[in-house]
């Protein structure tokens, strides 16, 4: 029998183990180390030509993404890496002290972004709540990403960016009503949903701590790995997410490059925060096949624009780009490094090899009216051994982002050469936006290239020559009146073919200013940003946010005298998420979301990094 003060000894001991354990949940995950590792579940072992079978119901209220059976288990999941971070090289500017008129200056653009931004959220929040988008000009919506409220999770770390706390606390518990057991798709496309949803709820917790966020994110999460359930555990990309629980899924033989490996920043994060490893697992396999088939490839060093997820084969296709299709995937490789505090080689491995290929085949300089030395980064096409890859000379705005992504890939790795091409790029598309009529540059465009990216003068008769190639190519008119194409087709000096005119309120131009801004503190990209940011809100502000355009070729007088129509009514939710997200973070202060603390996914939603001070400051709007 126990005596009186021995039982109230243990008794106060019990009191303490529980009010420990319940402070451990209580306390924000964010706080704990984010390599913490938790034993997984076991799973029974299965021959994977005998999937188990599964029977599960969407219309049962107690449905879970996270209890659903698994046919093709994994028997030893990979593991976090376990070693401290490495000291990186530092990344952002030493800024100096503003004075007084560069202060005044930056907080007026500052507040002009955010009320465009909060004119929108308004709009949204009236007429589209808990829908994908708002249809700006019908004031309507569309459901183009399952019906989860795509413009309001890609927007919950803005609304904290920006000091939007009301709001941001009336998103969060809208979050949590989103049921990711109803879809307005077929088919869910694995890689959007990614970087919008996950990525954005990952975002929004790194920022706020806010535990809601985080739960909701391991519930996308819980859905999406399902889709890595196949023999070989390659996700299906175009996913049919009703048949993944009637029957054995297999993995598709032709992916985009870009949507098979551009996984792996919110897929790590999470099990950073969760401590759970079966993310990390699930894309730690691509992540293999890209380091074991770099220099396999009929361009070695990067990968073709589709590859077979069925067999693992990521080698056979001769399309090679920066361009639509393949850009994150490349984006990602310094991106993961400074994320996981550079600690696994592989990435500064794919870095070096992809970038070097890219420079000798990819990168080149357009023939310009003022010389202007600038790169672009066009497709190329490969041809096997014995014949030389071939070059299509196109631009794309989305592209835009290998500026960015060359500046930060020299930063981190310590290479000057690459942050000098960043700029290049850069200011390619800087200079794509101001020769254009409108200021805004197009979706796709073609220029006449330089023999030399080291001197390149000016030939009007050349780039005359090359319109007329142009125009007969696409419509076999023989006309010797040049002249009358370029009015006709209404291009600026430089251009040969403006092969997409629209523009869809993109981000990449707008990111890699922002980036290299950040990097080198060169002013005259504020300067630059501002420009756009005035072209890009006069040209697509309607009554209710802002509109897609149709056509950037017309000039604002054009416009006025002929009535011409050139709003769209759409307005993606990467327009605020990121475009808008980059112009405020232009014109804040410098301390927030430090580039030396935080990486952004391709979404543009910063996830903390990895740092030897394991620093988790807060940001503060």
């Amino acid at each position: 029998m126990l005596s009186l003060r021995r039982y109230a000894v243990y008794l106060g001991l019990a009191i303490c183990f529980l009010l420990g354990t319940l402070n451990y949940f209580r306390e924000p995950l964010l706080f704990r180390a984010p390599f913490k590792q938790q034993r997984p579940l076991q799973q029974p072992a299965v021959d994977n030509d005998q999937p188990t079978a599964i029977s599960t119901d969407f219309s049962d209220p107690n449905f879970r993404w996270d209890q659903v059976p698994v046919r093709y288990p994994v028997k030893d999941l990979a593991a976090l890496p376990t070693q401290a971070p490495k000291r990186l090289p530092k990344v952002q500017h030493d800024f100096k002290p503003e004075t007084e008129q560069q202060s005044s200056t930056r907080k007026t653009r500052l507040n002009a972004v955010k009320g465009t931004f909060t004119r929108c959220w308004s709009s949204y929040r009236k007429l589209a709540w808990l829908k994908d988008e708002l249809a700006p000009l019908s004031g309507g919506f569309r459901d183009g990403f399952g019906g989860w409220a795509a413009n309001l999770v890609d927007n919950l770390d803005n609304l904290w960016i920006m000091g939007m706390r009301e709001e941001f606390e009336e998103a969060v518990q809208a979050v949590e009503k989103i049921d990711l057991t109803q879809c307005t798709l077929e088919q869910i496309n694995v890689f959007e949903t990614t970087i919008r949803h996950l990525g954005g709820l990952l975002s929004a917790y790194d920022l706020s701590g806010d535990e809601r966020l985080l739960m909701k994110a391991k519930e996308v999460g819980s859905m999406l790995i399902v889709a890595f359930d196949t023999p070989n555990r390659m996700p299906i990309t175009r996913w049919l997410w009703k048949q993944a629980l009637e029957g054995p899924q297999v993995a598709d033989d032709t992916v985009l490059v870009a949507e098979i490996g551009s996984l792996s920043m919110e897929f790590t994060r999470l099990s950073m925060l969760t401590g759970d490893p079966k993310w990390y697992d699930a894309v730690e396999r691509i992540v293999k096949i890209l380091d074991k088939q770099q220099g396999k490839t009929l361009l070695p060093g990067m990968f073709p624009v589709t590859v077979n997820a069925k067999t693992a084969d990521f080698t056979h296709d001769t399309m090679f780009t920066l361009s639509a299709m393949s850009d994150s995937l490349y984006e990602y490789f310094p991106k993961m490094h400074a994320l996981l505090g550079g600690v696994d080689p592989r990435y500064k491995k794919l870095y070096d090899g992809s970038t070097a290929t890219a420079i000798e085949y990819n990168l080149w300089r357009p023939m310009t009216p003022d010389n202007a030395d600038i790169l672009i980064s066009g497709e190329v096409r490969s041809h096997g051994n014995f014949v030389p890859p071939t070059l299509d000379p196109q631009g794309q705005h989305l592209v835009c982002f290998a500026g960015g992504m060359f500046a930060l890939g020299g930063q981190l790795f310590n290479i000057p050469a690459h942050v000098e091409i960043g700029k290049k790029l850069v200011d390619g598309c800087i200079w794509t936006y101001k020769n254009m009529p409108l200021g805004i540059m197009p979706e796709v465009f073609r220029m006449l290239p330089c023999e030399s990216r080291l001197e390149c003068a000016w030939n009007e008769t050349a780039w005359k020559a090359a319109v007329k190639a142009e125009q007969h190519a696409l419509t076999e008119d023989d006309t010797e009146d040049v002249d009358a194409i370029i009015a006709t087709q209404r291009l600026p000096k430089g251009f040969t073919n403006l092969q997409d005119r629209r523009y869809i309120l993109r981000p990449e131009a707008i990111e890699s200013v922002f980036l290299l801004y950040r990097m080198t503190g060169e002013q005259y990209l504020q300067e630059a940003a501002w420009e756009m940011f005035t072209a890009i809100t006069n040209a697509t502000e309607t009554l209710l946010a802002n509109a897609a355009l149709s056509d950037v070729s017309f000039s604002p007088e054009q416009m006025r005298v002929e009535e011409r129509v050139v709003q769209m009514d759409s307005m993606e939710s990467f327009w605020m998420a990121e475009t808008l997200k980059y112009f405020y973070l232009v014109f804040s202060e410098q301390e927030v979301v430090s580039l030396d603390e935080w990486v952004f996914n391709t979404e543009a939603h910063p996830f903390r990094r990895r740092t030897p001070e394991e620093k988790y400051a807060w940001v503060h709007g």
